[in-house]
């Protein structure tokens, strides 16, 4: 099994982490990179394989070198470092020198377990996605980790972000490498992104929770809103973890009155015509040379942002309105379908306590 070979600080309780920063499955492959949980902290760990003429080690000597931070925001600035540790470790097992340095350059005081929970927070802080996490994350993909992701999943995307807004238990299954699936669950919670203030902070908060495993169900079973990822398949028969499990591209869900979200419909496509017309219009201004400032990721951002904000305007408005009734014609403003997308509406008002009368009538059969 896998083991903690050397830390510091030496009394840290790094129960676990061992797994966590060496996917279930990493044996298959040369390298990789993983984000995960570890209480209230965050890690990244960079995973090499190099063979090696020893039986003692099976033909192979494997290992990870990571680190842990109360932020993820900026973890992406030491890849570079953990991965020539990573090498250097296999090479030269067992000196430890450069990594002392780099703890004593770096070491700060993380917050106390018994601490105030992350989990509380109230919803208003989501805008921090944009502002603070995001344009350091875009650094750590060469190729921009939204616009490959929105690349991967196309329209599927639409349905990704119905399910990331009701704030469900999202797990995404890949087998290794799982560095880009970790993008993919950043991508994931930032399609949920609210910039406008009193959402209300009852709400739960769209955790990234980036690599899980066997060892983290118990975890899991206590969380009502989580965005996640794993190597291990085992996870898809254990129903009551998950609300929606994403194998590769296709999007599932065993719940029966979340079953209507999978269906793409009028207003998703044309959500997702208009998304990519402004990439292309990006593409054109960038190609002409008249803006070099904006990028895919940003546009991709502040799209979803911006159809968020016009919902929950919309909603707030309605429901401080004296008749309180949202009809088909709002549906509409906010870029929904009355039809197609009447129970994601009945649930959005219910996950956030939004207090309106629907009166979007279901179509008549004759």
């Amino acid at each position: 099994g896998n083991m903690v070979e050397w830390c510091l600080p030496q009394d840290i309780d790094l129960e676990g982490v061992e797994f966590k920063s060496m996917a279930s499955g990493s044996h298959k492959i040369q390298s990789d990179f993983i984000y995960f949980r570890k209480g209230l902290c965050f890690g990244l760990a960079c995973f090499a394989n190099m063979p090696v003429e020893s039986e003692l080690e099976r033909g192979a000597r494997m290992k990870s070198v990571g680190i842990l931070s109360p932020s993820y925001t900026l973890l992406y600035r030491y890849m570079h470092f953990l991965e020539n540790q990573v090498r250097h470790q296999l090479e030269m097992p067992g000196h430890y020198s450069h990594l002392e340095a780099f703890y004593d350059d770096k070491k700060g005081v993380l917050p106390d377990s018994k601490g105030t929970s992350s989990s509380q927070q109230p919803v208003h802080w989501l805008p921090s996605i944009h502002r603070y996490m995001y344009p350091e994350m875009k650094i750590t993909h060469p190729a921009g980790c939204m616009s490959q992701f929105i690349k991967f999943f196309g329209e599927q995307i639409l349905v990704l972000w119905k399910f990331a807004l009701l704030r469900k238990r999202i797990l995404i299954f890949s087998p290794p490498p799982v560095g880009v699936v970790c993008y993919r669950v950043y991508c994931c919670c930032c399609l949920a992104n609210v910039s406008l203030p009193g959402l209300g902070g009852t709400v739960p908060e769209s955790k990234p929770f980036f690599y899980v495993n066997v060892a983290d169900i118990e975890m899991l079973e206590t969380e009502v809103s989580y965005v996640a990822c794993t190597t291990e398949k085992i996870f898809e028969q254990k129903r009551d973890l998950y609300d929606v499990y994403v194998d590769n591209q296709n999007v599932k869900t065993h719940h029966e009155h979340l079953q209507p979200l999978l269906k793409i419909n009028n207003a998703d496509k044309e959500k997702y015509r208009r998304l990519n017309d402004q990439r292309q219009m990006l593409m054109y201004s960038q190609e002409v040379g008249e803006d070099c400032s904006s990028c895919e990721e940003d546009l991709f951002i502040l799209f979803f942002m911006e159809q968020n904000n016009r919902i929950f305007q919309t909603l707030m408005e309605v429901s401080a309105s004296q008749d309180k009734t949202l009809t088909a014609d709002h549906a509409r403003g906010m870029g929904l379908d009355p039809q197609g997308d009447r129970s994601f509406l009945m649930d959005l008002l219910e996950v956030y306590g939004i207090d309106v009368m629907l009166v979007i009538d279901n179509p008549c059969c004759t």
